[in-house]
């Protein structure tokens, strides 16, 4: 399992071969790009203070951008660049599960929102079987992994059904802590694309990729954090610090 998991971390240098629509300004507010001096991951920013990402994401020399489209240009415009206080992961994750892969990062300061940088909603209900979501990560178009990204880009993707997610991923636990976004069967193709991305569904946040075995900008099957599942955690956190 462990070394499943890594694959999620880091997917092969293989440059992208699809054609997904290009992000022109911000449509997606509330994502996060987290840079390190190791790998990349996405967050979602839930509070003024706080971003969501999933806890495999404890990256050194994290420096939080907002705001941003293509992490590659410097000099892109309505970006905010943030250092953080704290990070928190969820106190029952390893890296052999697959279950409580969730971190809260407390920024160093309060947020001024606006139609660049803004909240997602966190979900009160569950999300219904079928329901088409969004899922939305940074993509890179060269080989170059010294590189950021170049490429926001969002698939349209539908939650399925524990069997189904079980077919597809066979002899992974899948627990009701879970979510899996995709189509069935993945064509499972490598690619590199920024880790942790989260899924939305009418407006909601209701994952954040745990595992993938493929590329879910192809729209393979992802297992995503249930945040519902996690929302007194959250709210504890966020209370306490």
């Amino acid at each position: 399992m462990k070394l499943i998991l890594l694959w999620t971390l880091w997917n092969p240098p293989v440059a992208l071969t699809f054609n997904l629509d290009e992000t022109n300004g911000v449509l997606t507010p509330y994502l996060a790009y987290l840079k390190s001096s190791h790998f990349p991951c996405t967050g979602v920013l839930i509070h003024q203070l706080w971003v969501l990402t999933a806890a495999h994401c404890y990256l050194q020399d994290l420096t939080v951008i907002l705001g941003v489209t293509n992490p590659s240009n410097p000099k892109e415009a309505n970006t905010k660049e943030l250092f953080y206080v704290k990070m928190i992961q969820h106190p029952q994750y390893t890296i052999n599960s697959i279950d409580y892969n969730l971190m809260l990062i407390k920024l160093n300061t309060n947020i001024q929102l606006n139609k660049y940088v803004n909240l997602i909603t966190l979900p009160q209900k569950p999300v219904s079987l079928n329901a088409t979501c969004i899922a939305s990560t940074w993509a890179f178009y060269t080989c170059n992994i010294g590189k950021d990204p170049n490429s926001l880009q969002h698939v349209n993707i539908s939650i399925i059904s524990k069997s189904e997610c079980e077919n597809a991923y066979i002899g992974i636990n899948i627990s009701e802590n879970v979510i899996c976004v995709g189509t069935v069967p993945g064509r499972r193709e490598p690619c590199k694309e920024v880790s942790a991305a989260p899924v939305i569904c009418d407006g909601v946040l209701e994952g954040i990729l745990s595992f993938a075995d493929g590329c879910i900008l192809r729209s393979d099957v992802g297992i995503y954090t249930k945040i519902l599942s996690y929302m007194e955690w959250i709210t504890n956190i966020i209370q306490k610090y």
